[in-house]
């Protein structure tokens, strides 16, 4: 069976400021604020919420298939996923448009300022759940994305009874009650960081208790904190996977999806499902840009074992 991810597919452009944020905004002065950074550095990786995951999931085995739009320029990120195992069949091209674009500035503390350009992500609500082959999809991850696409990719995976993982995340700012209300009802899963939790109960009206109810498990991550699994009326404390180095907190979350939904489909235990989100992410944040990071499964059982007691469970990575 296969996972389908749909989301944002975009291009990053990443920079780094060698000062602080902090040190340059002034409270009084929100009204009228005015900022520019002299950054050091800037690079243009390849990105997207939804490739992000998928790359994640194919490093550990997995044959994810990618629905997106995207802009004329994509060719040559197709030949890398593909490359990389990821199946991108059901991607469309859309002609006269670029693809979408995030800039991401990044300070000494690792905050962030950033800002996304839709560009081919704008028609999103052209494509369709059973574009992609209907038939082997065993779970659908639906990520940020063009709103409207987010909306409707929900009403298709409950018509088609499909189950998702509602990821809204950045875009619950852009999203209305009815939508967030309706992506959150009906979700098999339900993945946000800690802040993007506040904002959806505040949206939403529900509280914390209400939408942990209304789904099979949620994940709540909390950046340097770890993150927290709420499953079978239980809660699982998942610590961070200490990393060598910190070169860019760009598409961490989006690793530890993929390395959590890696041991979702293995049927391993939501301890080891969350560590394994812990690992995948701390691969991701040892280097710049979101798919840079590689190794091979049996490199990612070792480095596990010596933080985590998996008991022989990512043994199946190797026959998988």
């Amino acid at each position: 069976m296969t996972i389908l991810c749909t989301g944002s597919v975009a291009f990053d452009y990443l920079m780094s400021f060698p000062g602080y944020f902090k040190d340059h905004i002034l409270p009084e002065k929100l009204e009228s604020i005015s900022l520019s950074f002299l950054v050091d550095s800037m690079v243009r990786q390849r990105g997207g919420i939804a490739p992000n995951i998928a790359y994640n999931l194919a490093l550990l085995g997995e044959k994810p298939r990618l629905l997106a739009t995207v802009g004329e320029d994509f060719e040559e990120y197709r030949a890398w996923l593909e490359q990389h195992g990821v199946d991108t069949r059901c991607v469309k091209v859309i002609n006269g448009k670029y693809t979408a674009s995030f800039f991401a500035n990044t300070d000494k503390s690792n905050a962030q300022i950033a800002s996304f350009y839709a560009g081919a992500m704008a028609n999103a609500a052209e494509l369709h759940i059973a574009d992609a082959q209907k038939g082997d999809i065993s779970l659908v991850v639906i990520s940020p994305n063009d709103p409207a696409a987010m909306d409707q990719y929900v009403n298709e995976c409950k018509k088609m009874k499909i189950p998702y993982l509602y990821d809204p995340s950045q875009q619950i700012v852009r999203m209305d009650k009815d939508m967030l209300c309706n992506g959150v009802e009906g979700a098999d899963s339900l993945f946000v960081n800690e802040y993007e939790f506040d904002l959806l109960q505040n949206a939403t009206g529900l509280k914390a208790d209400d939408i942990r109810r209304k789904v099979r498990f949620m994940v709540v991550t909390q950046g340097k904190e770890g993150a927290l699994v709420y499953a079978d009326d239980k809660e699982y404390v998942i610590p961070i996977f200490p990393p060598v180095e910190i070169q860019d907190p760009t598409g961490v979350g989006d690793a530890f999806r993929g390395g959590f939904l890696r041991g979702l489909t293995l049927g391993l235990d939501w301890q080891t499902c969350g560590q394994m989100g812990s690992l995948s992410a701390t691969y991701c944040l040892e280097r710049r840009g979101t798919q840079n990071h590689a190794y091979t499964p049996q490199e990612y059982i070792n480095r596990y074992r010596t933080r985590f007691d998996d008991r022989g469970a990512l043994d199946t990575l190797l026959n998988s």
